[in-house]
């Protein structure tokens, strides 16, 4: 049963090229399928999360990191009335836009299209793939998918001041996403801040002493789950604390967001996206702790010695690669020579790097720019 506030399929605004209804799946569902059979999407499973191989094999990539995001969200979804198959579309598709090399590829990118002027969004460039980059059907480019996913793509995780993006005009701007594209940006969250602690402290770039001391929640549960397990060893208790620690956030998320949209008066989808501010969000002590983690996150994994390598070779690669086909795009693939043409060539380059899985980009380099 559907939430008054959910948003429902038969409602949907539609694909901006209409289409008949499928006999076995509605419109949501068609767009989680969609996104799944996307290059981009399996492209995926070769981009980095946090560690590359150079670590090992067995931690989340972008694409085991989306899929656990998918369940997070569909329970939370689930538990709040929420429409299942819109959640699960959006969740899949929120990580379709980052490039290769994770968050220091993403900010190397950044850095050297603000040098020519402009700049690198994942949420926009997500949209440019399942707008125009996928070319898998007769008549459109994209993937034509429906209006609400297409929204929630970009919407999921901020929101555009309409004066800035007019090219973003047809999505609403001025009002709030709906709550199944509200829990997208707090379930990544979920997914990896709990991750991340587990794939640190598996890499043994950070220590269970080092967790327990800078993440009080999880020293907490640690104690509590090794109290009324004695016997248990000490990798299975901290494998119980953070499940311990994914649950409390997942709850306290169900819990506040239905007090505050019951505390609003919400009634209707029309309520959710008129509200000044979203609805979703963590309670004041949860909030807080998820606070602690990021900030214990960035300051020992992510801005860690041991992640400086990669930090390294994902600023020269792209940097080095991206002033290449600038100075010389003749180098490009013949597509995307033509697609500069008719598009400044700063952004054909990004839009060809930001596809690239870590691998391709770095073939790539030594093909371009091999060193005798």
């Amino acid at each position: 049963m559907l939430a008054e506030f959910a948003v429902r399929v038969e409602d949907s605004l539609g694909r901006r090229y209409p289409q008949a209804p499928h006999p076995f799946r509605n419109d949501f569902q068609r767009d989680r399928d969609r996104v799944i059979h996307a290059r981009a999407f399996r492209r995926l499973s070769n981009k980095t999360q946090v560690f590359t191989r150079r670590y090992s094999d067995h931690f989340r990539n972008r694409l085991t990191h989306t899929i656990e995001v998918a369940q997070i969200s569909r329970t939370i979804a689930g538990a709040l009335g929420l429409n299942l198959d819109l959640t699960e579309a959006l969740a899949l598709a929120h990580d379709m836009g980052h490039p290769p090399f994770g968050h220091a590829g993403e900010k190397a990118l950044d850095t050297v299209m603000r040098a020519h002027g402009f700049f690198f969004d994942h949420n926009l460039h997500a949209l440019r793939i399942v707008e125009d980059f996928e070319l898998r059907y007769i008549g459109y480019r994209g993937l034509n998918l429906t209006f609400e996913v297409r929204e929630g793509i970009i919407k999921h995780s901020r929101d555009y001041d309409a004066a800035k993006f007019p090219e973003l005009k047809e999505y609403l701007l001025e009002q709030r996403p709906p709550l199944e594209a509200q829990i997208i940006d707090l379930t990544d969250e979920i997914g990896y801040n709990t991750a991340d602690l587990d794939d640190g402290c598996e890499a043994e770039i950070l220590s269970l002493e080092q967790i327990r001391t800078g993440v009080p929640v999880f020293d907490r549960l640690y104690r509590e789950t090794e109290k009324s397990n004695p016997q248990a060893g000490e990798k299975l208790i901290f494998n119980a604390a953070i499940r311990k620690m994914l649950d409390r956030m997942v709850g306290d998320l169900v819990g506040n967001t239905s007090r505050r949209v019951r505390e609003a008066g919400v009634k209707t989808l029309g309520d959710v996206r008129k509200f000044g501010k979203r609805l979703a969000a963590f309670s004041d002590e949860v909030e807080q702790e998820r606070a602690q983690t990021k900030s214990f996150l960035y300051e020992n994994l992510y801005f860690s010695k041991a992640l400086e390598p990669e930090k390294d070779v994902a600023e020269r690669v792209i940097t080095e690669l991206f002033e290449h086909w600038i100075a010389n795009p003749e180098a490009l693939p013949g597509t995307h020579r033509e697609k500069a043409k008719r598009e400044p060539l700063p952004r054909v380059v990004c839009d060809y790097i930001a596809g690239m899985t870590d691998n391709f980009i770095l073939e790539q380099h030594e093909k371009m720019l091999a060193r005798g």
